[in-house]
């Protein structure tokens, strides 16, 4: 996948990324935002309902293979698992359609996004960074939430941690827009709910756990029994929000089930297979089409900059 043509994309791409770097930390080889990962693999199975919504391949055939990685949030590739900042967590599916032919969702664990446009989130990030300890109060945060409601409620939004990455939701952050075999199209947001149910643990429970339980558990948990999840798509009513992270549609939206992510497997070149592995939030497959969402170029190009650098590392 070539780097879209547009040099301020690309400059605000960069800025980002240096400014994850300055808040995280350069860690040469490994992403600079959701950095401690793992990858399994298995199958999706689909439902009568996905091709009625969508012709794209995976949704038209019965099974397709799919490699996922669960991540923990920021730039610290050793962050622990119980670290609070380590929320919100990261699911990525790839859906392997051919020999070099994909499409992928990427979601978090939160729903929603605390900007909606890259400048914005840059300012939020640059207000972080200048947010230290000592700092007076107001702090540059402070004051950028102050002037964001979206922001500040994506900040408040409770994020518990998981009992196990397979009792956690997760939630595609940007609107897609889906295109049956009628021609038929309808916005959709994708929720990723596991089959086990949601299951977190208080502030207590988490103190008392060790630093890499999350992935020490979904290494025991596929090794006994299959980790599934149901893929959903959220459909927007006419006059719903459909370029616009920070905004939620109503609850009472319908919901349908595309089919069942099935993981059997963790990868054993884990970390190898990390370093090569290049998420691109915009499908890019027939039948999904990228909305209007400011934040999916923007996404796209940071995970293919930071990928082709993470690819050339010499380990």
């Amino acid at each position: 996948m070539p780097l879209p043509n547009d040099e301020k994309l690309i400059a605000l791409s960069e800025a980002l990324i240096a400014q994850f770097q300055t808040i995280f930390g350069a860690y040469p080889g490994v992403r600079p935002a959701h950095a401690k990962g793992t990858l399994l693999t298995g199958t999706f199975w689909s439902t009568r309902d996905a091709c009625t919504l969508s012709t794209a391949p995976h949704f038209e055939r019965t099974f397709t293979p799919v490699t996922v990685r669960f991540s923990n949030s920021t730039g610290v590739p050793l962050i622990p698992d119980n670290d609070p900042n380590a929320n919100p967590r990261g699911m990525a599916i790839r859906f392997h359609l051919a020999e070099h032919e994909h499409t992928d969702i990427v979601a978090h664990s939160t729903d929603g996004f605390p900007t909606r446009t890259g400048e914005e989130f840059l300012e939020f990030l640059k207000a972080v960074a200048g947010s230290g300890p000592g700092v007076p109060s107001p702090t540059p945060i402070e004051q950028f939430l102050g002037a964001h409601p979206a922001a500040l409620a994506f900040v408040q939004t409770p994020k518990p941690a998981p009992v196990s990455f397979g009792t956690e939701a997760f939630f595609g952050v940007t609107a897609m827009e889906f295109i049956n075999a009628d021609g038929v199209r309808q916005f959709g947001r994708f929720q990723i709910v596991p089959e086990a149910g949601l299951e977190h643990l208080d502030d207590e429970a988490v103190k008392a756990k060790g630093p890499d339980y999350l992935f020490e558990e979904i290494k025991q948990r596929v090794a006994e029994l299959p980790v599934k999840f149901a893929v959903k798509v959220q459909l927007a009513a006419p006059g719903d929000v459909t370029d616009d992270a920070t905004i939620h549609w109503p609850a009472d939206r319908p919901v349908i089930e595309l089919g069942t992510v099935e993981l059997v497997h963790v990868v054993p070149d884990d970390a190898e297979q990390q370093r090569k592995i290049i998420f691109d939030p915009i499908p890019r497959v027939e039948g999904i089409e990228p909305s209007d969402d400011p934040l999916l170029e923007l996404r796209a190009a940071i995970y293919l900059i930071s990928g082709r650098r993470r690819r050339s590392t010499t380990v």
